[in-house]
């Protein structure tokens, strides 16, 4: 293993220094999946985007990063991790320019495609890196602690500064925050930062890549698409949903027949290990598909502008941040698997809150700010938990997982219970929206609850309060089923890691 460091045992002023700029994209990547639940609204009435071009802006970002992950982190095993850190980071500037000044939804599309790609070279490097840099164990936790913190705080708070700069700006300057950080890290990345190659790292596999992209983004689509397509539409997604499986299928024939492969599979044999993945993809799930429904509830039922919607969904990231904080504190006094159980059944009733929204912002505040209070433990102690289920050499592949579950699981949420949520909606205002007005209002009307709050802006008194009031009505209807089946999910891994989970395993 060829590496470029000093080589000390105790980490010094420039490794402290390098977590602190590894700390940023980390925040960034991860703020930017959720970056734009709170300028969704005017992003969408600005590109004039439909339903499901909403959820592509959204979710391809979080989508293409869990896709590519695993692979950029063989590959940065194969050309040094700094270096790959630093070309992804010129990338992932460029994208946010293009996405910042997008004049279509599908140019926004392409351009949130290509930071995703960008993003998923950004996030192995980083916890690789970190790794090499600490090579005490207690500085190294605290280290992974501090970039575990970051990392799940950053969903979180993307959506608080989204708001702020929306006030301020438009809904492209959320994008533009990247660049001055990804400077940085060009700048300093060489001075402070090791590089980090193995010397006998696997040849990548461009057919696993293949097979891997070929299984996700179909499964994906079918998902994204079979919950709102139209009666006798369906086919299409069926079908893509039939072919994501069997190309799944071969991806996982090849995988257990390398001698290298792109993901080890043979890893999950581990029930432990399986747990603790299963449990920080589903729990992102949760928190993801909660946050994206409550912002776009504070914004377009209570009725905020942005800045005051994301004050008020503030809350979320902190609880996040306290829990993730508190949790070396609470290990002292409990197992990691008693701390990890009982916070997941603390998010459960957090969910559960969301289900009783009727009126007002203060009780989704509080669902979703005790929902990401509860996630706090299994956050901080799951990359570690399955980073140290293997031996050190191995570490870099496991740690690709962790960040495959964690993308995926936030990026599934969107599109799931996104899903859910806007087909519940779809349903509710089948037979709300005045006839007789253009097709574009009434399509929009009958898909977004903004799109229901921009056509009653043209209507009489009468039918603009009627139309807002069946808008509202049916995206309460989908908050209240995505607190029910985040509740369910919670209360669930709680049971399974509280029975199920071997610390030694």
């Amino acid at each position: 293993m060829k590496q470029e460091t000093t080589g000390t045992e105790k980490a010094g002023a420039r490794e402290w220094a390098g977590l602190v700029l590894l700390a940023l994209p980390t925040l960034l990547v991860a703020m930017d999946i959720t970056a734009l639940f709170i300028a969704l609204p005017q992003l969408t009435a600005d590109l004039r985007a439909s339903g499901v071009e909403q959820l592509w802006i959204t979710d391809i970002y979080g989508f293409l990063v869990a896709g590519f992950v695993t692979t950029m982190g063989t590959l940065g095993d194969r050309i040094g991790r700094r270096r790959l850190l630093l070309i992804g980071g010129a990338a992932f500037a460029a994208a946010s320019v293009l996405a910042a000044f997008a004049g279509s939804p599908g140019m926004l599309i392409a351009a949130r495609a290509v930071q995703g790609v960008a993003g998923a070279t950004l996030m192995p490097s980083t916890l690789a890196l970190i790794t090499n840099m600490f090579r005490d164990g207690r500085q190294r936790g605290t280290a992974i602690a501090i970039w575990a913190t970051c990392q799940f705080t950053g969903g979180a708070i993307g959506p608080v500064m989204s708001g702020l700069l929306q006030e301020r700006f438009w809904w492209g300057a959320v994008f533009l925050l990247a660049v001055p950080v990804m400077v940085l890290l060009l700048v300093a990345g060489p001075v402070v930062l090791p590089e980090f190659r193995t010397a006998d790292a696997g040849r990548l596999d461009p057919a696993s890549v293949a097979l891997s992209l070929v299984t996700v983004l179909p499964i994906v689509y079918g998902i994204k698409n079979l919950a709102v397509a139209d009666s006798g539409a369906t086919t299409g997604p069926i079908v893509a949903l039939i072919a994501g499986c069997a190309f799944g299928a071969l991806f996982v024939r090849r995988q257990l027949r390398l001698e290298r492969p792109l993901l080890n599979l043979r890893l999950f044999r581990r029930r432990s290990f399986t747990l603790v993945l299963t449990a920080l993809m589903l729990a992102g799930v949760a928190m993801a598909g909660a946050g994206m429904q409550v912002t776009q509830y504070l914004q377009t039922v209570v009725g905020f502008a942005p800045a005051e919607a994301a004050l008020w969904f503030a809350p979320m990231g902190l609880a996040v941040a306290a829990g993730t904080m508190l949790t070396p504190v609470l290990v002292r006094h409990v197992s990691a698997k008693r701390a990890i159980a009982g916070g997941l059944a603390v998010s459960a009733v957090g969910a559960a809150l969301l289900a009783g929204v009727e009126n007002g912002q203060g009780l989704a505040v509080a669902g979703v700010a005790v929902l990401a209070l509860g996630t706090g433990p299994l956050f901080a102690l799951g990359t570690g938990l399955v980073v140290g289920s293997v031996p050190p050499e191995r570490a870099g592949s496991v740690a690709s997982m962790s960040e495959t579950a964690n993308y995926l699981g936030a990026t599934l949420g969107m599109a799931v219970l996104g899903t859910v949520a806007a087909a519940i909606y779809r349903h509710g205002m089948a037979g709300a929206v005045p006839a007789g007005l253009d097709r574009l209002s009434m399509t929009q009307a009958r898909e977004t609850v903004a799109g229901a709050t921009a056509l009653a802006a043209k209507l009489p008194v009468r039918e603009a309060s009627a139309l807002l009031r069946a808008g509202h009505d049916a995206f309460l209807s989908g908050l209240h089923t995505v607190g029910v089946i985040g509740a369910v999910l919670f209360a669930l891994l709680a049971a399974l890691m509280a029975w199920g989970f071997r610390e030694a395993g």
